[in-house]
């Protein structure tokens, strides 16, 4: 079945800030709020945001129950995750979703959010949005289309992505649903309650901060899990502040992630503007897309249902 997409939003409906993850100072997050109010929302800052304990955001009982709030609170048409970082794993089974299913809203994040994204698509078929956070809105001007891609989709305005090819690029054309994120926890979460499965599905992945060998092996996890197998296609997003070993890896990003998918038929881009960098574009996570790679652009459609 064709997942449910929340309501899109209105001028005057209100957007929940929560950090459910890791800590953020209040004054981070304050352009992002400014800015979703100069578009015309209405903005409910929850008390995580600017709140910390130790690394995170607040206890798991205190994040837990921000989120928790604004997942029932009829009033709040979509959540803004402030940050990312690491967390929801440690309270992502402790939340109720029962509001929620009968009352979809979006939820907006990347990185650690990959995982509520992940979640609620696999368990509950409704779609979300991986999209820039908070601290996002202090790099770059409210103009810039990465940003406004991100009004674009809470608005119901069909996106439509074009980037330059590389040479690594398994040229061809796929549809499908969109699913995907931070590489790191798409391996976290195999084999849990939150495991997704890929088969038919455009697969999107990025990651910062790794060690070469360890994206090797978390690339090995999801090929060995089967997650690679059958897709409909693969997007390669940034892979920044990569580190290497004192002895080399002896493979560039590309050529790892390359030859594990070069077996197979499927259509692969790299270098996507998705990730931990500016040129982050909002993504659908269960929105349905079409991909299309040739030797010159790679072009992300999304598809009107």
């Amino acid at each position: 079945m064709p997942s449910i997409i929340p309501p899109y939003l209105k001028q005057g409906d209100t957007i929940g800030m929560v950090c459910p993850s890791g800590y953020m100072p209040l004054e981070k997050a304050q352009k992002c709020i400014d800015v979703l109010q100069q578009w015309g929302f209405k903005v409910d800052v929850g008390k995580t945001v600017g709140n910390q304990f130790n690394y995170f955001s607040g206890t798991e009982e205190e994040r837990l129950s921000d989120l928790q709030l604004m997942l029932d609170d009829e009033n709040i048409k979509a959540i803004y995750c402030g940050r990312g970082g690491y967390g929801l794993s440690r309270i992502i089974d402790k939340i109720n979703f029962e509001k929620f299913i009968h009352q979809p809203k979006w939820i907006i994040g990347y990185s650690d959010i990959t995982l509520l994204h992940a979640h609620i698509y696999s368990n509950f078929n409704i779609a979300s949005l991986h999209a820039p956070m908070a601290a996002a809105f202090n790099e770059v001007e409210e103009s810039e289309e990465y940003i406004q891609s991100i009004y674009n989709s809470l608005a119901g305005i069909h996106q439509s992505y074009k980037t330059s090819s590389r040479s690594l690029n398994k040229e061809g054309v796929c549809e499908g649903e969109l699913i995907g994120g931070n590489l790191a926890i798409l391996a976290h979460i195999i084999g849990s309650k939150s495991d997704i499965i890929t088969k038919n599905k455009i697969l999107f992945i990025e990651d910062i901060g790794e060690y070469k060998y360890n994206i090797d092996r978390m690339l090995m996890q999801l090929k060995r899990a089967g997650k690679l197998d059958e897709l409909a296609g693969l997007i390669v997003g940034s892979f920044t502040e990569i580190k290497d070993t004192i002895i080399p890896f002896g493979q560039t990003i590309e050529e790892i992630i390359f030859d594990k998918v070069s077996d197979y038929n499927y259509p692969v881009c790299f270098d996507f503007p998705v990730g931990h960098v500016k040129e982050n574009y909002a993504l659908k996570i269960g929105g349905n897309y079409r991909l299309s790679i040739t030797k010159q652009r790679v072009t992300l459609n999304e598809k009107t249902t």
